[in-house]
């Protein structure tokens, strides 16, 4: 097979864990071929670089096969080369060290142990030896 649609190759290469949602991240517009916004019906064909923006990281994959059916695990990478800069890499671990100050929608109000460990975060260190009276001045 010499080519094969974009969300059924993401999903035979296990970049998604579903078609139905590699095709709604190319509606989205989080998947360029070569630079190219990316529709689902769109063919690729090997030596394509494919870019999945996941926030924050941006993936870069290039196809070395052109598959339409899922394939194990240990067998993707004779189907895929991971080409992302290590540059992304080290932004996804920016983003999950500082992740407890952005909290998920949803996840309810912080723990007591959540507030002190942000309170100590954004504290400056400065503070802790400033000891001034307001009341006296």
């Amino acid at each position: 097979m010499s080519e094969a649609r974009i969300d059924k190759w993401m999903w035979a290469a296990r970049i998604f864990k579903t078609r139905t949602i590699a095709a709604e991240a190319c509606k989205k517009g989080r998947i360029y071929i070569n630079g190219a916004l990316a529709k689902p019906s769109r063919m690729v064909k090997p030596e394509d670089v494919i870019q999945v923006r996941k926030p924050p990281v941006t993936y870069s994959f290039k196809v070395l096969q052109a598959i339409e059916k899922r394939v194990g695990a240990k067998l993707v990478s004779e189907v895929m080369q991971n080409v992302t800069p290590p540059e992304q890499y080290e932004l996804l671990e920016l983003s999950k060290v500082s992740g407890f100050v952005d909290r998920a929608k949803g996840t309810g109000r912080p723990t007591k142990k959540d507030r002190r460990t942000l309170e100590e975060f954004t504290e400056p260190e400065f503070m802790d030896d400033f000891d001034f009276d307001f009341d006296s001045y």
